[in-house]
C-alpha cells in the first residue's frame, strides 16, 4: 500500500527548461518556417487560433505566451517544412510502410495532394478532387445506408462538424461515432445520468476560487499543461491538492513555470499535490467510498456533539435523490474491504478526507483514469457522490471537471455528431432542411468495429483521426478495415490507418487550423468548444502547405454534393463560400446555446453556451442530482489470479493521442524507446524478472483469443503492486473489443488483464 509523493524516475519538474528544450527539439526535427513563432504568439488568444491539441480552456486575462509544450508541438508539427508529395510513393509501397513506426510516418510531413490507392502497384497515386468526390459519391450511393459509418476525430471545427452530421443524416443514418466513444463517452453518459448534463460544471472563475482540488486519473503535465498555471496560483493562495493515480505523474508533483523569469532563473519549484495516493488500477470506487466514509463519520460525530454538520443537509434535501441508500452502503462497508480494493491505507484515505472536509469549495478533476474502465460510469458517479455530500456542485469555486482530450471533441457532440437520436433536435433539422431524418440510433465505435469484423460495415468515412490504431483488437481491426468496399480518411499527415486501404481507398488532405482558409467571401474563421463549454473562434494566417489542400468543411461539402440528391434547402455552395452562414444554421438549430454566435465568437475566453447543472438545474429523470450506489467496489470486469497483472495504457510526454512526436518521456525518465513495460520493483522480483529483460505481454481475458505484444523491456517504476503500464497505442492490441464500460461502451484501457511471458 502506497501513500507517498516521490518520482525518482523523472528528469525534473513539469515545465521549466525541460519544456523549452523539448520544444526546441521539435523545431530541429520539423524545421518550420520562422512564421511559426507568430502563430504560437496568436495561439489561444482573441482574434488568434485555438490550440489544435487539447481542449483546455482559454483565460480572459491571457499570458504573453498562452501555449504549452504540447500545444507548441502540435502547431510546429502542422507547420513543418516536410512534405509528403505524390513522389513519395515512387519509392515506397504500402506494404513496406507497415514496417515503419508511427513516428516515422509522422516525419514524412504534410500531405499535399488527394490520393487514391492503386492495388496493382500497392501505392497511393494522385487523383483530382473532382474524380475523388465523384467516385466516393458513386460508391456511397451504391451501398446500403446502414452499412456506412461517418466517424470524426474531435479536431474539425463546429462548422464542418455540423455539416458532416447533416450529410450523414440526409444520407440516411445516425452512424456518427466520434473519438469521445473511446475516452470520455463515459462522462457524457455517466454525468448525464446523475446531474443531467453530459459535460463538466465549472468555469474558469471557479479555478480561481477553489479551496481544494481532488484529481483522479488525470495527468496535466503531459495532457493539459496549461492547467498547471491555475494550479500554481491556487497553491500560492493556500489551496490544497490531492491526487489519486496509480502512477506518480510529475505534473502533479512539482512545476516550474516557463513563463516566470524568476522560476526559470532560480529553479524554484511549486509543489503541486499535498497528498498523492497511488490507488491500484481499478480501485477508485473503493478509494472514493473511503473518502465518503470519512465525511459521513465526521458528520455523525458532529451530530452527536451538536456542532455544525459536515454534510450539506439543506443541499441534500433540496437537490438530491438516492442519498439514504448510498449512505447505508457507506456505513456497511468496512475499512478492510476498502483498503483491499483500493490498495491504499486507511490512514492515507483519512488524511485526504480531512482535506476535503476542511475545504469550503472543492473541484473534482478527472480524466481517462476514471472513464476507461468496465465500470467507468460508476467511477464518475462516485466522484459526483463525493462532491454532492458537501454541496460542491453548482456554486462558486466548486464542481465537476472532466478534462477532455482533443480540441473540439466536446463541441462536435454539441452540434450533432452523435449516434443517439435523443441528443439531436430532429424536428429542427426537418424544418430547416426539408427531409425526414432517420430516427434509429446509430453505432458507437465499439459496435462499428464489431460490425466491421462481422462484415456488416462496408464503408468508413473518417473526418480526421487514426482509428485503426486507436481501437482494441488492432490486428483484427486491420484485417476488417481493409475488407471494406470504401475507406476515406481526411488527414494532414500519414498515419497507420492509411496502410490498410479498403477496396476503394482515398486520403483527402486538409488545411490545418493555422492556415489561411480562403473561400468565395474571403478568409474564413472556424470555431471550437473547450472543456468548460466556451466557444472560441480561430482564423488561420499561414500560407497552406500546398495549393491542392481543401478545408475540412470544403471536403464535407464535396462529398455531400457528389452523394446526396438535389434539395434547394441544402445550399452547400453558399455554405462553403461563407462559414458565417453555417454558424447561423447552428444558431437556428441550437438557439439556447448559440445566441448571437457570429458576434460573440472572438470574445476573450470564448462565450459560455451555458450548463444547467452549473446553476443547479438537474435535467435527470428525478429532476435532482442522483447519488450512485455502486454494485461493486472496483471498476473491473475480471478478478485476481496468480500471475495476472492490471495493465494501464499510458501516453508519453512526446505524443498526442496516436501522434508520436519523438521518443522522450522525460517525466518518467524514459529516453529513446517506447518498447517498455513499467513495473514496480517488487513485481519484477516476484515474477522472477530482472531490469532490462525483454518480455512479452499476453492478454488474459479467458476468451480463447491470444493477444500478445512482444519486445518490451522490463523497466522499474514507482507503481502499486499488481499494476503495470505500457504505452498507447502500441498496447491497444492487448485489449479486447468486448472489454468496455457497461454504460458507454468506452474501451476499458486502464485495467487490461495480462500475463508476462519470457
Amino acid at each position: 500500500m502506497a501513500d507517498i509523493i516521490e518520482n525518482p524516475e523523472s528528469e525534473g519538474p513539469a515545465g521549466g527548461w525541460g519544456s523549452v528544450q523539448s520544444i526546441a527539439h521539435m523545431f530541429g526535427d520539423n524545421k518550420p518556417s520562422p512564421a511559426v513563432m507568430e502563430t504560437l504568439f496568436r495561439q489561444n488568444k482573441p482574434g488568434g487560433l485555438m490550440c489544435v491539441s487539447c481542449a483546455w480552456p482559454k483565460p480572459v486575462n491571457y499570458h504573453p505566451f498562452e501555449f504549452c509544450e504540447n500545444g507548441a508541438k502540435a502547431t510546429i508539427s502542422d507547420l513543418t517544412s516536410a512534405r509528403c508529395t505524390p513522389d513519395f510513393w515512387n519509392d515506397h509501397t504500402v506494404t513496406e510502410l507497415k514496417g515503419w513506426k508511427d513516428y516515422d510516418l509522422e516525419q514524412t510531413g504534410r500531405l499535399t495532394h488527394p490520393l487514391r490507392y492503386d492495388a496493382g502497384t500497392d501505392r497511393y497515386v494522385e487523383v483530382t478532387w473532382e474524380d475523388a468526390f465523384e467516385d466516393i459519391g458513386a460508391r456511397l450511393k451504391s451501398l446500403p445506408t446502414e452499412s456506412v459509418v461517418f466517424y470524426s476525430s474531435g479536431h474539425a471545427g463546429l462548422e464542418a462538424s455540423y455539416l458532416y452530421a447533416l450529410l450523414a443524416r440526409v444520407y440516411g443514418n445516425n452512424n456518427l461515432p466520434q473519438s469521445s466513444n473511446m475516452c470520455h463517452e463515459t462522462t457524457s453518459v455517466g454525468l448525464q445520468k446523475v446531474i443531467g448534463s453530459p459535460v463538466g460544471t465549472i468555469v474558469w472563475d471557479d479555478l480561481e476560487k477553489a479551496d481544494a482540488f481532488f484529481f483522479f486519473g488525470q495527468n496535466p503535465g503531459s495532457n493539459s499543461p496549461r492547467f498547471l498555471h491555475p494550479l500554481q496560483e491556487a497553491k500560492k493562495r493556500g489551496a490544497r491538492i490531492v491526487t489519486f493515480n496509480p502512477i506518480v505523474e510529475q505534473g502533479l508533483v512539482s512545476f516550474i513555470n516557463p513563463q516566470s523569469p524568476v522560476d526559470m532563473l532560480t529553479g524554484h519549484e511549486t509543489q503541486i499535490s499535498d497528498e498523492y495516493l497511488q490507488v491500484q488500477a481499478g480501485g477508485d470506487i473503493a478509494a472514493i467510498l473511503g473518502l465518503c466514509k470519512v465525511v459521513v463519520e465526521a458528520d455523525d460525530r458532529a451530530r452527536a456533539e451538536g456542532s455544525t454538520r459536515v454534510i450539506d443537509v439543506a443541499f441534500i434535501d433540496k437537490h438530491t435523490a438516492g442519498f439514504d441508500t448510498f449512505i447505508a452502503l457507506v456505513k456497511a462497508t468496512g475499512w478492510a474491504e476498502i483498503e483491499r480494493e483500493s490498495g491504499l491505507t486507511q490512514d492515507a484515505i483519512r488524511r485526504a478526507g480531512e482535506i476535503y472536509i476542511g475545504a469550503e469549495r472543492v473541484i473534482g478533476v478527472y480524466g481517462m483514469g476514471l472513464t476507461q474502465h468496465s465500470q467507468g460510469a460508476l467511477n464518475v458517479g462516485m466522484l459526483v457522490n463525493l462532491l454532492l455530500l458537501r454541496g460542491n456542485i453548482g456554486r462558486e469555486g466548486a464542481g465537476c471537471c472532466p478534462v477532455r482530450g482533443h480540441s473540439n471533441v466536446q463541441g462536435q457532440r454539441t452540434v450533432g455528431i452523435a449516434e443517439k437520436t435523443k441528443l439531436i433536435p430532429m424536428d429542427k433539422l426537418k424544418e430547416l432542411f426539408d427531409f425526414d431524418p432517420p430516427m434509429e440510433d446509430g453505432t458507437t465505435i465499439v459496435d462499428a468495429v464489431k460490425g466491421l469484423m462481422a462484415g456488416k460495415i462496408k464503408a468508413f468515412i473518417s473526418l480526421g483521426g487514426n482509428l485503426v490504431r486507436a481501437v482494441p483488437d488492432q490486428k483484427d481491426m486491420e484485417r476488417a478495415w481493409a475488407s471494406q468496399d470504401l475507406t476515406v480518411i481526411v488527414s494532414t499527415k500519414l498515419n497507420r490507418s492509411h496502410l490498410f486501404p479498403g477496396k476503394q481507398a482515398y486520403i483527402l488532405p486538409c488545411l490545418s487550423r493555422a492556415e489561411i482558409d480562403a473561400q468565395a467571401s474571403g478568409p474564413q474563421s472556424v470555431s471550437t468548444e473547450d472543456s468548460f463549454s466556451h466557444i472560441s473562434g480561430s482564423i488561420g494566417k499561414r500560407t497552406p502547405a500546398s495549393k491542392h489542400l481543401k478545408s475540412e468543411l470544403a471536403i464535407v461539402v464535396g462529398i455531400a454534393k457528389a452523394t446526396l440528391a438535389a434539395n434547394p434547402k441544402l445550399k452547400w455552395d453558399e455554405w462553403l463560400g461563407d462559414y458565417s452562414l453555417v454558424r447561423e444554421l447552428i444558431q437556428k438549430t441550437y438557439p439556447e446555446d448559440f445566441k448571437d454566435y457570429n458576434a460573440r465568437m472572438f470574445e476573450p475566453g470564448g462565450f459560455y453556451r451555458g450548463n444547467d447543472a452549473h446553476n443547479r438545474i438537474w435535467k435527470t429523470e428525478a429532476r435532482k442530482a442522483v447519488f450512485t450506489t455502486p454494485k461493486q467496489l472496483n471498476a473491473l470486469s475480471f478478478g485476481n489470479a496468480d500471475g495476472r497483472f492490471r495493465l494501464v495504457t499510458i501516453r508519453s510526454n512526446d505524443q498526442f493521442n496516436t501522434t508520436i512526436y519523438g521518443y522522450s518521456d522525460r517525466f518518467r525518465g524514459i529516453e529513446g524507446t517506447r518498447d517498455v513495460v513499467l513495473m514496480s520493483q517488487s513485481d519484477i522480483d516476484m515474477a522472477g524478472l530482472v531490469e532490462g529483460q525483454v518480455v512479452k505481454l499476453v492478454s488474459d481475458f479467458e476468451d480463447g483469443v491470444r493477444r500478445e505484444l512482444r519486445g518490451l523491456v522490463v523497466t522499474p517504476h514507482n507503481l502499486p503492486t499488481g499494476t503495470i503500464a505500457a504505452y498507447y497505442p502500441e498496447a491497444n492490441l492487448l485489449n479486447a473489443i468486448h472489454h468496455h464500460d457497461e454504460m458507454s461502451k468506452t474501451p476499458a484501457s486502464k485495467a487490461i488483464p495480462v500475463r508476462i511471458e519470457v
